[in-house]
């Protein structure tokens, strides 16, 4: 594998037989088989063979080849590495440096070709077949490049590492560095042995690209960035198989990068960076070591040469390398400047409703427009590019209907996009119109909405559709009609819940004033009237929600669901009635009722005038008993009828309303067992007052004055008063006060003059009271200081004891 730098990283070596031992690094000689080779073995492993002629034949000497060099028998222990580039570009002196091998290598003084075909050699000392491929763009085989391009792919197929030899000034140029030959050559290899690679029947290779006469200038990563951007940009732009479309190139190959400086100019720097590079391709335990297991063909020694002559045939009666004739030539270039002015004009064209389509719009006619603009591309296109040859004329016609479709595919699809947005509002907007008001039927309305923006969206989606086109609009409608399904199921939950709560809101006003009434009165059968009057309200409820339930489509899971929640809401309203009518203060108020009604009223409703002798303890226990009867009645709904009992099942909560789980028997009871103690010790003191007040009444009517003493108070003073009226000192006075008298109740101000002297009155009475406590009282020294608290319970029975004269009264 290749790291992101293009640097291979490091992999396990392979695995040696006994009798294939590993062959040492540098130049000496290795032993083979069990042997060092004498001086007659290691000519022949420096021996070279034409493997492949300028004729093109393959040679039927490779396999006696392979066997004097000593590699017939070292089964997968050998490796193959070829290398590519131009003519002329040292190509075998790189071999030679590196392997060292015997190629013959270029006179400089004549600047001609050197090899001719393909030639073979093991390298010296290693286990390894190097071959040298002749060089391309070469002035002999001049405007034939079939030979180049079978013989580019043959060596990218054979071997497992690819030495790509260029200069340094040929990177990022586009011939120069080889890139249109290396497309068709990946091209070609892809549809010959892609599948193979795919299904792992064939190892990943790898391309070493070793740039020459490198001076620094440009950093080596800058260089390796351009070529693997140019590799990458090749690869993209190949004609993959069809199942094979998906393949990246380094899913076949991986990429390194190295370079070495100028022979001549800088040979000692030359010769260590060749010795460096040499240890990479024969040190196995490197980190950078480029015979990696992944590259191997995993074909036997012995079965090299029959592997190399089939992929030699494949190449050769592959047409794809077959280079086109003069006339195909011209008639792609001219093809393509057709394609591209017209192309051009379309693109002008297109770009109008570009920005409409990418604003949100649906623009009206856009699938005429698409059809105008495509037939005047390709009007022009046959106009000018038909008398070229045929066949490129119609591959050419049917690259530029693919850019053309290509390029009106967004306008569709966003056209498509909008149209679905668009719709659906619509279909929202008539949705909400349609249910104005009381009176409408909600299936009715979802239906007329739905069939109104399908019928729009179909139309809209067809009128932009073109014909001779893989282009499809029913998945769109698909989305569409779940977004519609979704908006009409979400809408129908939201009227339903409408519906539920309006129900539930005309249920609390109906049951309002009779739950009132009930509890009120706090008969034996309270809870029964309570009950029969809940169970005939929800009735009507629930069957007002099922009438209007028809008209949204309701399951019947759904109607369930919904009565199920009405009846636990129309409960739980009930029990928020019930405990606003027994709350403490409004449940200790009827108490109190009751108790007065029993107490202060006799059995015919009329006021009691308590009198010495009247039964006021009989009357009062047998009151103040009734009165604590109704706290167990209150306190838990249990009506006497077991006919007018209501059960509701603990099921999930209101779907409608995010609760806990809803529990029946638990909200019957009213009162809890402390709170009806607490209830009865209030009421009970809240009953003596009203007995301590009774029998302060029955005291003064006791303590009345006779009616003789005022005949006694006339007699005793008659003199006193005759003084008053013969004196006319006095008698002076006695008129203005009568004078007054008058004056004061003819203003008015009786009420004012009696509240005033009462409060005087009050003051000067409790200023004398703490004089006089202050006077009689005996100090107390050494008592600890306590919370002058006074229960109620025992003001009320010092009260009573003052009525009843049971306690001694201060001196």
């Amino acid at each position: 594998m290749s790291s992101s730098n293009g640097e291979v990283t490091s992999a396990p070596t392979f695995d040696l037989t006994a009798d294939a031992q590993p062959i040492a690094n540098g130049s000496k000689a290795t032993a083979v088989n069990g042997h060092l080779p004498s001086s007659s073995e290691s000519a022949e492993s420096s021996e070279r063979l034409q493997i492949i002629n300028d004729e093109k034949n393959f040679t039927q000497d490779l396999t006696p080849q392979i066997q004097r060099w000593g590699l017939r028998d070292v089964g997968f222990n050998y490796n193959i590495v070829a290398v590519f580039g131009s003519q002329s570009t040292g190509k075998s002196t790189l071999l030679n440096r590196l392997f060292g091998t015997t190629f013959d290598v270029m006179d400089e003084s004549k600047r001609q070709q050197t090899t001719k075909g393909i030639w073979m050699c093991r390298g010296k000392g290693m286990g390894v077949m190097v071959m040298d491929v002749e060089g391309t763009d070469g002035r002999e085989r001049g405007e034939d490049q079939d030979f180049e391009r079978k013989s580019a792919l043959f060596s990218l197929a054979s071997s497992e590492v690819l030495i790509i030899n260029l200069w340094e000034h040929q990177v990022g140029l586009y011939q120069g560095a080889n890139m249109g030959l290396l497309k068709t050559v990946f091209e070609v290899n892809l549809g010959l042995f892609g599948k193979k690679a795919q299904d792992g029947t064939s190892g990943r290779t790898l391309l070493l690209f070793v740039i020459r006469d490198h001076i620094g200038v440009t950093p080596l990563g800058n260089l390796q960035a351009t070529l693997t951007a140019d590799l990458n940009k090749i690869w993209e732009s190949l004609a993959k198989p069809q199942e094979l479309q998906d393949r990246q190139l380094s899913d076949y190959f991986d990429l390194s990068f190295t370079a070495l400086p100028h022979k001549i100019l800088a040979a000692d720097k030359f010769e260590s960076e060749i010795q460096q590079l040499r240890r990479r391709f024969v040190e196995k335990d490197r980190e950078d070591f480029l015979f990696k297991p992944a590259y191997h063909k995993r074909i036997p020694a012995d079965g090299v040469a029959f592997y190399m002559e089939n992929i030699w045939e494949q190449v050769q009666t592959n047409k794809d390398l077959d280079l086109p004739t003069q006339q195909e030539l011209l008639a792609q270039f001219r093809c393509d400047e057709i394609s591209s002015a017209a192309q051009a004009e379309f693109n002008e064209q297109s770009k109008s409703q570009r920005r409409p389509i990418e604003a949100g719009r649906v623009v009206e006619g856009l699938g005429g427009l698409m059809r105008s603009w495509k037939t005047q591309a390709m009007t022009r296109y046959d106009r000018d590019a038909s008398r070229y040859h045929q066949g490129v004329y119609k591959r050419k016609r049917d690259d530029l209907m693919a850019i053309l479709d290509s390029t009106l595919s967004p306008l569709f699809l966003g056209q498509l996009k909008n149209l679905h947005k668009s719709c659906l509002f619509a279909f929202k907007k008539e949705m909400l119109e349609g249910m104005r008001g009381d009176e409408y039927n909600f299936a009715d309305v979802v239906g007329k909405a739905r069939g109104k923006c399908e019928t729009r969206f179909t139309e809209g989606a067809k009128e932009a559709l073109l014909e001779d086109t893989d282009w499809t609009w029913e998945d769109e409608l698909e989305l569409l009609k779940d977004e519609v399904n979704n908006v009409a199921d979400q809408c129908r939950k939201d009227e339903t819940k409408k519906m539920v709560n309006l129900i539930e809101r005309n249920f609390k006003k109906q049951i309002s004033e009779p739950v009132d009434l009930s509890l009120n009165k706090a008969s034996p059968d309270m809870w029964d009237k309570v009950l029969i009057t809940f169970k005939d309200t929800l009735a009507k409820a629930e069957s007002i929600y099922l009438v209007k339930a028809k008209s949204f489509n309701c399951t019947e899971e759904e109607n369930t669901s919904a009565i199920t929640a009405l009846r636990q809401r129309a409960w739980l309203a009930l029990r928020a009635k019930i405990d606003e009518q027994t709350a403490d203060t409004v449940i200790l108020s009827k108490l109190r009722a009751h108790f007065e009604e029993r107490f202060r009223y006799d059995d015919h409703g009329v006021p009691r005038v308590w009198r010495p002798d009247d039964d006021i303890d009989g009357a009062f226990k047998k009151a103040k008993d009734q009165t604590l009867e109704l706290i167990p009645r209150y306190s838990k709904i249990a009506p006497l009828d077991p006919s007018s009992e209501y059960t509701l099942p603990s099921e999930p909560s209101d779907p409608l309303q995010s609760s806990d789980e809803f529990d029946f028997p638990a909200s019957l009871i009213v009162f809890s067992e402390t709170k009806c103690l607490d209830l009865t010790s209030r009421f009970r003191r809240d009953a003596d007052a009203y007995y301590v007040e009774a029998k302060r009444s029955t005291v003064s009517s006791i303590a009345q004055i006779p009616y003789w003493m005022y005949g006694v108070l006339v007699v005793l003073g008659w003199n006193e008063a005759m003084v008053v009226l013969f004196n006319p000192l006095y008698f002076t006075f006695l008129l203005t006060a009568l004078a007054s008298a008058y004056a004061i109740i003819k203003l008015g101000l009786t009420g004012p003059l009696i509240q005033v002297s009462r409060t005087v009155a009050g003051e000067v009475q409790r200023q004398a009271s703490q004089r006089l406590r202050e006077h009689f009282s005996q100090p107390v020294l050494a008592q600890p200081i306590r919370a002058a608290t006074v229960d109620s319970d025992y003001d009320d029975e010092r009260d009573r004891d003052d009525v009843l004269g049971r306690r001694p009264q201060p001196m």
